[in-house]
Formats: structure tokens, C-alpha cells, sequence
């Protein structure tokens, strides 16, 4: 926007992003420094892929996951479990 000449706060910035993620538009990966890097999300529950080195990220599936999940809540007798995902990894470009 500020390219275009357009001012913009950064307050305003972040009350956008926090709203996109409370709507479950976008989601937050917390890099180890401490940044945080937003993205644009696909419908649907997923898991995501992230490379180490460039950041680049891909939406999974994660049926294998999804099935722990379900094992460890009913063996700890807990209910309405909700959990995410993050695989790391360098991607074959890198």
C-alpha cells in the first residue's frame, strides 16, 4: 500500500491479520526468532509442510495425525480436542 502512496499504520495492520486469523482466513506459524509469519489458508482442517530454509509452505492432509489425536484424548478421557500440525523440513528447491 505504501508503494502505491497509500499511509497505513501498523496498528491498523495487525487488528486486519488478527481479525483474518480469528475468522480462520489466515493462520500464524512463530518462527524460532520469534516472527511471525502469516498465510492464506484452504478450507478445511490441514497441516502444513514448511520448509527450513525458504519458509515455502504446503497444505496436507494429515490422516495419520488426526487418528493419533482422536487415540490420545479418548485414552486420557479428554473431549473436544483440537490440535495443529507443523512439519519442517528443506524443500527439494533448497
Amino acid at each position: 500500500m505504501q508503494r502505491n502512496g497509500d499511509r497505513i499504520g501498523l496498528t491498523t495492520v495487525y487488528r486486519n491479520l488478527q481479525s483474518l486469523l480469528n475468522d480462520k482466513i489466515v493462520d500464524v506459524l512463530r518462527r524460532d526468532d520469534g516472527e511471525a509469519i502469516y498465510r492464506l489458508c484452504g478450507d478445511g482442517h490441514h497441516h502444513h509442510l514448511v520448509c527450513k530454509s525458504c519458509g515455502i509452505t504446503e497444505e496436507i492432509e494429515g490422516g495419520a495425525i488426526e487418528k493419533w489425536a482422536k487415540s490420545v484424548a479418548v485414552e486420557h478421557k479428554f473431549r473436544d480436542v483440537g490440535h495443529t500440525a507443523e512439519l519442517f523440513g528443506i524443500c527439494s528447491n533448497c
